[in-house]
Order: C-alpha cells, then sequence, then structure tokens
C-alpha cells in the first residue's frame, strides 16, 4: 500500500492498519473502536471522524480488498492478438497481487470474519460481487473473437484463477506457506494456462 503523504491521511491509513489486525486477531464482535484507536495511535474521536461505525471500517476492509483485485481484473483483451501470451500476462498480474502482504491480510481478515459471523461476510461480499468480475469479461472478449469455446465466463474465470489460488493464495493464508519464487510463479502459470487452453482453445 502506498505510504499517504497528508497527516489526516496518514492517520487514516494507520486505523485500517490497526483495524486489520485487530479484525484478524478478534474477530469482529470482540474488537472494539477504543481498542482500534489505541492501536493506531489516534484518539477514538479521529477513529469516528474517519469510520462513523465499526461496520463502517470493517466494510471499508472489504472494500480494499476488492479495489485491490479490480485493479488486476480492469485488464481488456485485445483482439487479433494471441490469447496465450495474454493470458499468461494476466496470471501474472493476478499472481502479483496475490503475493502482496497487505492484500494477503486483507484475506485473512475476510475469511476470520466469515468463520465468526458468516452471515454478516457473506451480506458485504454480496453487495462487492455485483460488479461483473474483469476476469470473465476478459475470457467473454475472447470468445466474441472465435479464440475460446462457447462457455459460461463466469465458471471458466473461477476455474482459471481457483487453479492460481491453490498455489498462490490458500497455502499462503491458511498454511503459513511462503509466496512462490519468481521461477516457481512462473512454472504455475505455464501450467494452469496451458491446461486451459488446451480444454477451451477454440484452435
Amino acid at each position: 500500500m502506498n505510504q499517504p503523504d497528508k497527516l489526516t491521511d496518514r492517520k487514516r491509513a494507520a486505523i485500517v492498519t490497526a483495524a486489520i489486525a485487530e479484525f484478524r486477531a478478534r474477530g469482529f464482535e470482540a474488537t472494539s473502536m477504543d481498542r482500534i484507536a489505541s492501536s493506531a495511535g489516534v484518539s477514538k474521536r479521529t477513529v469516528y471522524n474517519h469510520f462513523p461505525s465499526k461496520d463502517e471500517l470493517f466494510e471499508h476492509i472489504l472494500e480494499e480488498l476488492w479495489n485491490c483485485s479490480a485493479a488486476v481484473n480492469a485488464t481488456i483483451y485485445q483482439q487479433g492478438k494471441p490469447i496465450k501470451p495474454q493470458l499468461q500476462e494476466l496470471m501474472r498480474q493476478k499472481m502479483a497481487m496475490l503475493g502482496d502482504d497487505y492484500f494477503l491480510d486483507l484475506v485473512r481478515v475476510a475469511i476470520a470474519e466469515a468463520i465468526h459471523a458468516p452471515q454478516r461476510a457473506r451480506d458485504t461480499m454480496a453487495k462487492l460481487g455485483k460488479k461483473e468480475e474483469g476476469v470473465a469479461t476478459f475470457l467473454r472478449a475472447a470468445q466474441e473473437d472465435k479464440v475460446l469455446k462457447a462457455g459460461d465466463p463466469g465458471f471458466m474465470s473461477h476455474m482459471l484463477q481457483g487453479l492460481l489460488k491453490s498455489f498462490a493464495l490458500w497455502p499462503q493464508v491458511g498454511l503459513g506457506k511462503p509466496s512462490l519464487t519468481p521461477a516457481e510463479q512462473e512454472a504455475v502459470i505455464t501450467a494452469i494456462v496451458e491446461m486451459f487452453l488446451a480444454y477451451y482453445g477454440a484452435n
């Protein structure tokens, strides 16, 4: 995450960082705004000036998670160009995001809250999930360009990203495994793209 310049922005960033740590350690219900303020080194009033409620603070954290993902999902399919290197580059961008420590912390917060209060997490994620996911849009454009077979782009996106996350997200979040080395990342990306195109490629 980029370091903010203004004092008010630095305080806001400190609040979010403290909230992530507290939500991870204690869950939503057991975390207080007092504790977040203390951990952030700001007054409770400052916390409420930025986030009027704990619910809004938690939703902001999940929105940060969405924004991290959306930045990658904004990649646009380039018509007429070979699909394989485009998919490889898309997966490299996704891999870089999955290896970011800040992103991993956000994922851990979301998972922890899903365990403590599944309904709250489902409701919040449902709001974020209303936007169409960018990888599906990329795949749909490739289908229109006749380089991928017909199929549900959402299902195809879930399959493609699920393969990537099985190597580069869930072992790190759930088991504390180290991030993949650059060589391992390339090997995983190459295998995933080749498997995907072997099944869905039109040529």
